[in-house]
């Protein structure tokens, strides 16, 4: 079977990333590692995608300030011109464009830290990644005293935030000692699996869409959360 050639879309330390071209590398997962695309020139995970290995001419910064309008252009032609057949956002930050998914459809798969219900409320959205997801998880579950669990997604992606069809879920347990950054370490490792799972399943041609039965959120708690995320987003505006 062809290896899919795989693009990387990054927006910090790139830990995710690191962890899926090591595992194309040993063997665990095959696919090719083809190109990485960092949203801003300080994002660490550019220096760990050269350590390992990657040519300099597939490790790129594109960002969207920068570029203004030929943006979404710029970033077609970088999968193009690499025959990428598959393209994952680890740490991805800004709104994907709408020409690439319609470029690559079904085709682009997203990493979220936190719990998903794609058209009904959920821990998704607008300001919601890296710590904040975590804090308002926390924050949610200490008032409505149920569910003592987050939840680590790989989704595909859709033009809005968080919106598309859930691939691959885990939970990871909330203990009363937990802290916004203990859940987030802890929560990471669990991410790393879930992402290797579901990049198995392109690679195997075996994904299976998830959709809930039962929302996520109840009626009467959907202003608690608006609550707890809009606290979140304060505490950890930077993720």
């Amino acid at each position: 079977m062809k290896k899919l050639r795989l693009a990387m879309f990054i927006s910090g330390g790139g830990s995710t990333m690191e962890t899926i071209i090591k595992s194309c590398q040993n063997g665990v997962l095959n696919m090719e590692p083809a190109l990485v695309i960092a949203s801003k020139a300080e994002a660490g995970g550019r220096e760990k995608a050269a350590n390992l290995g990657l040519r300099n001419e597939n490790i790129l910064v594109r960002s969207k300030k920068e570029l203004g309008e030929a943006w979404a252009k710029i970033l077609l032609r970088d999968c193009q011109e690499r025959n990428i057949d598959l393209i994952g956002q680890y740490g991805w930050l800004p709104m994907t464009p709408e020409n690439l998914i319609q470029a690559y459809p079904k085709m682009m798969i997203n990493q979220h830290p936190g719990p998903l219900d794609p058209g009904r409320p959920d821990f998704g959205g607008k300001g919601m990644f890296g710590r904040a997801v975590h804090c308002a998880r926390l924050l949610f579950v200490r008032e409505v005293k149920h569910d003592f669990w987050t939840e680590v997604t790989a989704q595909r992606v859709a033009p809005q935030y968080d919106k598309g069809v859930l691939l691959k879920i885990k939970r990871v347990e909330i203990f009363p000692s937990d802290e916004v950054d203990s859940l987030q370490e802890r929560a990471l490792k669990v991410e790393h699996e879930v992402q290797i799972a579901a990049l198995k399943d392109f690679a195997n041609n075996s994904v299976q869409e998830i959709a809930r039965v039962k929302p996520l959120i109840r009626s009467d708690e959907i202003e608690i959360l608006e609550h707890c995320k809009a606290k979140a987003i304060e505490l950890y505006p930077k993720g």
